[in-house]
Parts: C-alpha cells; sequence; structure tokens
C-alpha cells in the first residue's frame, strides 16, 4: 500500500478550514481502502502531528519520521491540503519538488501567480479573459493614495482586496470616499500589494475544472447566492451563514454556458494549472462575464462547492484522487 501524506494546518488565518477539508479528503482516501494515509497536522505553534496525536518530521527525502518510535516512512505522494499560505502560493510546492515527493494540486509557479490577485489578473489580460476594471498598488505613496482615489471617483463603488491571501481575509467593500485611505492601510496588512477593483453587480458563478481520463474536464457552473451581497469569510464557512448554493445555476443560457467553460479551459491551460481548480465568475444583467480569480486549491468543506461540482460531473471525488495518485507514482 502506498504511503499518502496529507499535510493540513498551516497556522493561518485559514486553519480550522484546512483541517475541516482535510477530514473529507481523508475519509475519500480511507473509502478507497487501498492507501496508508498520515494526515499530518501543522500546528500553529510548527509542530507536527498526525491524526493520532504523535508528533513527526517531515524529511528532505520525502520521509515522515517518528521521534518517539524511531519509525520512518517512506512517502509515495503528498496532498497539500493547507488553504491560504503556506499551501497555495507554491511554498509547499517548491519543498515537495525539492524532496521529488509527487504531490497533487498546481506547480510552484501557477500556484504563486494564481494565489496574487494581481498576477492573476495580468496573466487573464494577455491571454485575453474578461475580468473587471482594476489598478493595484505596490505601496502606500502619496502617489498610489491619489491613483486609489481617482479610481474611486471614476467608478463610486469598489472593492480593495489584499492581493495574496484567499477566503476574502483582507477584503473591504467601499461605497464612501472618505473610507479608501484607511481600507487600503488595512488591506496591505495581509498582503504587500494590494488589488482595487470596480464592483460588478452579478452572479456569481463558478466552476470546477479538473484533469481526469487524460482530459481537461470543466463542469457546468454552480451559483453562490448571498442575500447579504459580500461573500466574506463569515458567509463562506460560518454556521449562521444564510448563503445558499445551487451546484447548477439556473437559467443559463447555453451560449452563456460555452463561453465560461471556454473561458475556464483556455485559464486552466494558458496559466499551466494542474490536477483541480476552482473558477471563478461574474454574470451581469447585460450578458457580460467576468473571470474574477482562481483557486488552485478549493475548499473541500461538507458544504464546499468544488467537489460537489465534480460529482455532479459524474467524477466520484474518490476515483478523482485516486487516478492522480496512480498516474503520479
Amino acid at each position: 500500500m502506498k504511503n499518502i501524506l496529507l499535510l493540513c494546518g498551516g497556522g493561518g488565518s485559514e486553519h480550522d478550514i484546512s483541517l475541516r477539508s482535510a477530514d473529507y479528503i481523508y475519509n475519500e482516501l480511507e473509502s478507497l481502502k487501498l492507501y496508508n494515509v498520515f494526515k499530518v497536522e501543522i500546528k500553529h505553534n510548527g509542530d507536527r502531528v498526525d491524526q493520532n496525536g504523535l508528533l513527526c518530521e517531515l524529511r528532505k527525502a520525502g520521509e515522515l519520521y517518528y521521534p518517539s518510535t524511531d519509525k520512518t516512512h517512506t512517502l509515495d505522494f503528498a496532498i497539500p491540503c493547507i488553504h491560504g499560505p503556506p499551501g497555495e502560493n507554491g511554498i509547499i510546492q517548491s519543498i515537495f519538488e525539492l524532496m521529488h515527493l509527487p504531490y497533487l494540486g498546481c506547480t510552484p509557479e501557477p500556484s504563486q501567480t494564481c494565489f496574487n490577485k494581481v498576477t492573476t489578473k495580468l496573466w487573464l489580460d494577455t491571454l485575453g479573459i474578461p475580468n473587471t476594471p482594476y489598478i493595484y498598488l505596490s505601496d502606500e505613496s502619496s502617489e498610489s493614495m491619489s491613483n486609489a482615489l481617482s479610481f474611486f471617483d471614476e467608478h463610486q463603488d469598489i472593492y480593495v482586496k489584499a492581493a495574496s491571501q484567499g477566503s476574502s481575509v483582507g477584503c473591504y467593500h467601499v461605497v464612501n470616499k472618505d473610507d479608501v485611505t484607511k481600507v487600503i492601510t488595512d488591506a496591505f496588512k495581509f498582503s504587500d500589494y494590494v488589488l482595487i477593483e470596480k464592483t460588478i453587480t452579478a452572479r456569481e458563478l463558478e466552476v470546477s475544472a479538473y484533469n481526469y481520463n487524460n482530459e481537461i474536464k470543466v463542469t457546468v457552473p454552480g451559483e453562490i447566492i448571498c442575500p447579504d451581497g459580500f461573500y466574506d469569510f463569515d458567509q463562506k464557512y460560518s454556521s449562521e451563514s444564510k448563503t445558499q448554493t445551487d451546484i447548477e445555476a439556473k437559467n443559463l443560457s447555453p451560449d452563456t454556458i460555452k463561453s465560461i467553460r471556454e473561458f475556464s479551459k483556455k485559464a486552466f491551460k494558458g496559466l499551466k494549472l494542474r490536477h483541480l481548480s476552482r473558477i471563478d465568475f461574474f454574470y451581469t444583467p447585460q450578458g457580460d462575464i467576468y473571470l474574477n480569480e482562481i483557486n488552485t486549491f478549493p475548499g473541500m468543506t461538507p458544504i464546499s462547492m468544488f467537489p460537489k461540482m465534480m460529482e455532479n460531473d459524474g467524477t466520484k471525488f474518490s476515483l478523482f484522487l485516486k487516478s492522480i495518485i496512480e498516474e503520479s507514482t
């Protein structure tokens, strides 16, 4: 039986969400009865602890070592189930590359590119994929603040986002010009770059894009229906969230679905994505489609859309994992 490392936690803002995703993936792997799965949590203090509460160490040769028993397990494959840094920004992927340990998900460069909302937009522009009007800031200089205020004057309704965070961490909706400077300062606490976008009144659609049977598969779009208008961290994960989801978005024309799938596949290929990604879109009442962002390791909690859309597409998540593991080892 192959030894699979399921790495989770990480100590960041999405630590607890990572644990919930890891539980889902662990159960899916266990249902196959094909692998020895080591679910290892990186604690807030940096300790590595497995599902039995035992301290362990990840060694550079692709081994899992237990100091208490002096046992070493050679790993065959890794699943970096860490939302946000260091799991989605290329750091963990680079470590696995140095270990020559095969792993699930994108390689370091596209992971880093997609985790930074600014670089994602620059790539989308180059690929000719429509996305929302924006500017970005690399500092809090008077020139940057002036540009931000001018952008607000032009659009009157904006989002200010920390460029390198997930799950709407460091993301602010601004409709009052007096709030712009303060919100930018707050966003810079989470990231070295800040993205400012025009607010788009639109439906929020998303697809699961993934490799299976030697092809890129893109599901029909699902929809996030958020009554409060801002799909923030609490709306995504709180038990009190009023947000609803449709695995298949209603009342979309065949042409709209075709365009979203084509943009998704173009982004998947052009950005060199691998194995899995959730790709999010805005769809306006005027029929405009904008690619909003790409999540290279989407949430896998019981309420997460990615595995639900995949299963609705006819692919069992456990068999998807098996196919990637077997192709990679």
